[in-house]
């Protein structure tokens, strides 16, 4: 990347980890002074076939959803001025849609809750994840209307597009010169250590959407679930 021009500075962070953001926010305001793209890529994934365990669900559950929500909240205040509004991208999944024809929550009441943006707060999806811990705990979850397929991640990603959903309507009223935009993406079945190297995606054609809606100069789209460059519904 060096020769390419590109210089990459890295530094440790833990995003279920309060000090280690603290830390990770210091250091880009002290290096950089803000930044002005922020892409939320950590997550965890541990099911196999129907097995689960509470430890993994909290695991995903804080890694995918919470970190990503205490991350956001920690950068949006040093995401810099522009005409063209600073970036937000979560990587998300398409197994978190609501409304998925294969995998998706069946709970009516619990979908209704998270499809109401209007209605929808961070206490809202919080609690919603509280229940499916509860149910994953007291071993009634199977029954309880959530994703059968990857449960914990595709859990955790209906919140983290939940999420992105209210984060839209929360920052739509900054006034202009401090426009931030936030969005989410599905990258696809990527070949990485988390799908055991089955996927047929590279990660380099998996981060293409990401970049895209970073750098998006003149649509101002905020709120909106993408994959291959298109918008595909929650």
């Amino acid at each position: 990347m060096q020769e390419g021009g590109l210089n990459v500075a890295f530094h440790r962070l833990d995003i279920v980890d309060h000090a280690s953001i603290e830390a990770f926010s210091d250091w880009i305001k002290e290096t950089y002074g803000g930044l002005d793209i922020l892409i939320n890529n950590a997550g965890v994934s541990f099911n196999v076939g129907t097995e689960n365990s509470m430890e993994n669900a909290e695991t995903v559950i804080q890694t995918n959803y919470i970190g990503t929500k205490n991350m956001t909240k920690a950068m949006i205040p040093l995401m810099r001025t522009s005409h063209y509004g600073a970036r937000i991208v979560s990587v998300t999944s398409r197994l978190g849609r609501l409304h998925g024809k294969k995998n998706r929550i069946t709970n009516v009441s619990l979908r209704q809750q998270l499809e109401d943006v209007d209605s929808l707060t961070e206490e809202v999806i919080d609690n919603v994840m509280k229940i499916f811990l509860e149910q994953v705990k007291d071993g009634t979850w199977e029954s309880g209307g959530w994703p059968q397929v990857f449960t914990d991640y595709s859990v955790s990603k209906v919140a983290v597009n939940a999420y992105t959903r209210l984060m839209a309507r929360i920052l739509e009223d900054r006034p202009e010169g401090h426009k931030i935009y936030i969005n989410c993406y599905c990258p696809g079945w990527v070949k990485t250590v988390m799908t055991g190297w089955a996927g047929h995606i590279s990660p380099e054609d998996a981060a293409d959407t990401a970049v895209w809606l970073a750098l998006l100069p003149d649509q101002f789209v905020s709120g909106k679930f993408f994959t291959e460059r298109r918008e595909i519904s929650f």
